[in-house]
C-alpha cells in the first residue's frame, strides 16, 4: 500500500491549534458549523468527545511525527471517540473532507505556518 502524504495547506486553507488549556477545553464548542477549509489541530490529545455541539466531525489522530494512527470519518454530536494511546495530536475536519481526501493509519500529514 502507497503511504499519502496530506500537505494540509493544499487541502485546508486554515488549520487553528488548540494547546493551551482554555482552547483545548473549548474546541469546537459554540460553533455553528466546521467550514471544509478549516480544521482544529488540538495538542496534546489522544481522545474528543462531541457533547454539545450541533453539527459532526472527522476525526485524525496523530502521533509525534502527524503520523495518522486512527481515523474517525464521522463522529456524530453527543459522542465519545475511543482513546488512542499512541496518538499526541487530533486534527477534527468537515467531514466530508475525509470522503474527497481519505486517509488510512500510516499516512502522513504536514503542517505549516
Amino acid at each position: 500500500m502507497e503511504r499519502c502524504f496530506w500537505k494540509t495547506r493544499d487541502i485546508l486553507q486554515r488549520v487553528e491549534r488548540a494547546d493551551r488549556f482554555f482552547s483545548r477545553f473549548k474546541g469546537l464548542l459554540g460553533r455553528s458549523a466546521l467550514p471544509m477549509d478549516t480544521g482544529l489541530l488540538i495538542t496534546p490529545c489522544n481522545s474528543v468527545h462531541t457533547l454539545g455541539m450541533q453539527f459532526a466531525i472527522g476525526v485524525v489522530f496523530l502521533d509525534r511525527s502527524y503520523t495518522v494512527c486512527r481515523v474517525l470519518p464521522l463522529l456524530p454530536p453527543g459522542r465519545f471517540s475511543a482513546w488512542v494511546p499512541r496518538a499526541r495530536h487530533v486534527l477534527e475536519v468537515h467531514p466530508d473532507l475525509l470522503c474527497q481526501y481519505p486517509l488510512a493509519p500510516g499516512d502522513q500529514l504536514s503542517f505549516y505556518a
